[in-house]
């Protein structure tokens, strides 16, 4: 292991320790202002904490030595402060939260055992098409699929019920990654229509198009539109990454601006969000208007952790945990989320620009802006800057599916940034031997 190397694994573990401790805290805090007591399985709450966060550490530290490291720290940190805001809320789901952890951080680890470079998945395009899209359509199959608040996302698969969507947007930044890389100069060049050029030639864009379009259609059938909203950035935001064409983002708003009203006018479910945006306060009992009431309770310092009244919010644990932070952590928890947010996209574009092989910088470009603005999102909905859209804040919501898919994203994220350091050191040890040769 290189010196490099060494200072990146013990700072991630120094960082580490400060987010089991944290998490602890806070579980005590919780505790503590509830029942006016230490929890009796503070110990055993730190131990498990402690070997899940330095396992997964160890893995990392043998399997993706040279990766950034600021970004798992960051992911525990979050994963810890949701778990202790569920079980703070909703007690009956922080063994479920507990176990969709274990199987997440699994999951992390064997993406970095399996998977030895990235650019090496570009080959599995059109698999990771097919899969991405079999996904999509399993919450639509009869006896397989259930309807849950109105939207069919949900698939039960024995006892075990899971989003396939959250693991379809995996499939299909992995496919936009593959074919964008190899299409990304013909996709460039604006051929179409002959009399005034604006767009390439549409044999080659229309694979993609197809792919989105039949993930909308899929999704929009399931009426998972938060979802299709996802995925509609991720396939603008690789395909500008792709050909830097400023013509791409510009024509996708304008889409998506005709697609929002075409669901405006069509979905009763999205009236009603457009309705409450517009005017929460006619929502007596609403999760707007509650969670409004709730975060000014906090104020700049919080009401403390366990003396706060979240659970009045509806829906706490899942769409407005962000809501029980803000009122029980204060403006400056609130604050502490996002920054850690923003660290997370920063290490994520910061591991894109240094990514070498087209595919890395391109996959690496995607998975940031999926969870970065996975986050925007469903904060931009409790804020009222967009309407809610069901998507729920990544690593701290209640919710398996996205958990352990997002595991899935940092574990990519953590082997590219591996890669490229490797790929650095030794091109800069060859210029180095070829100066010494030289002189």
């Amino acid at each position: 292991m290189t010196a490099v190397a060494q200072a990146r694994r013990r700072a991630e573990l120094g960082l580490l320790v400060l987010a089991v401790a944290v998490t602890g805290g806070a579980y005590t805090l919780a505790s503590l202002g509830q029942t006016s007591s230490v929890p009796a399985n503070i110990l055993p709450f730190l131990g498990v904490v402690a070997a899940l966060f330095f396992g997964a550490h160890v893995a990392v530290r043998r399997l993706a030595p040279e990766a950034d490291g600021l970004l798992f720290p960051l992911v525990a940190l979050l994963n810890g402060l949701g778990y202790v805001f569920i079980a703070r809320v909703k007690p009956s789901l922080a063994a479920n939260q507990a176990t969709w952890t274990f199987v997440g951080i699994a999951a992390f680890i064997a993406t970095l055992a399996f998977v030895k470079r990235a650019r090496d998945l570009e080959r599995y395009r059109y698999t990771f098409l097919a899969g991405g899209l079999v996904l999509l359509v399993l919450p639509l199959v009869p006896g397989l699929g259930v309807t849950i608040n109105g939207a069919r996302i949900w698939a039960h698969v024995g006892p075990v019920s899971f989003q396939p969507g959250e693991f379809a947007k995996l499939f299909f930044a992995l496919f936009f990654a593959s074919y964008l890389v190899e299409k990304r100069e013909l996709l460039s060049m604006a051929t179409w229509p002959k009399f005034r050029p604006v767009l390439p030639d549409l044999k080659h864009l229309g694979p993609v198009l197809l792919a989105w379009g039949m993930a909308i259609l899929v999704m929009t059938a399931q009426k998972d539109l938060g979802s299709s909203l996802l995925l509609f950035f991720l396939f603008m935001a690789m395909l500008w990454v792709a050909t830097g064409r400023l013509a791409y983002p510009v024509g996708g708003a304008l889409i998506f601006g005709a697609a929002a009203y075409g669901a405006w006018t069509q979905f009763a479910h999205v009236q009603n969000r457009v309705t409450q945006w517009l005017n929460p306060w006619n929502d007596i009992g609403g999760q707007l208007s509650e969670s409004w009431y709730a975060l000014a309770w906090g104020g700049v310092a919080g009401t403390g952790i366990g003396l706060g009244r979240p659970e009045k919010v509806p829906y706490v644990e899942s769409d407005f945990i962000f809501v029980a932070i803000g009122e029980e952590l204060g403006l400056l928890g609130a604050t502490a989320i996002l920054v850690a947010y923003l660290l997370i996209v920063g290490s994520g574009l910061r591991t894109a620009t240094q990514a070498e092989h087209p595919f890395d910088k391109l996959l690496s470009a995607g998975l940031t802006a999926l969870i970065g603005f996975q986050a925007f999102v469903i904060l931009a909905g409790i804020t009222r800057i967009l309407p809610l859209t069901g998507v729920v804040l990544p690593f701290v919501a209640y919710g398996g599916s996205a958990l352990v898919a997002n595991y899935v994203l940092v574990a990519l994220l953590i082997r590219i940034s591996d890669d490229t350091s490797r790929r650095t050191r030794a091109r800069v040890r060859a210029e180095a031997r070829a100066m010494a040769q030289a002189s």
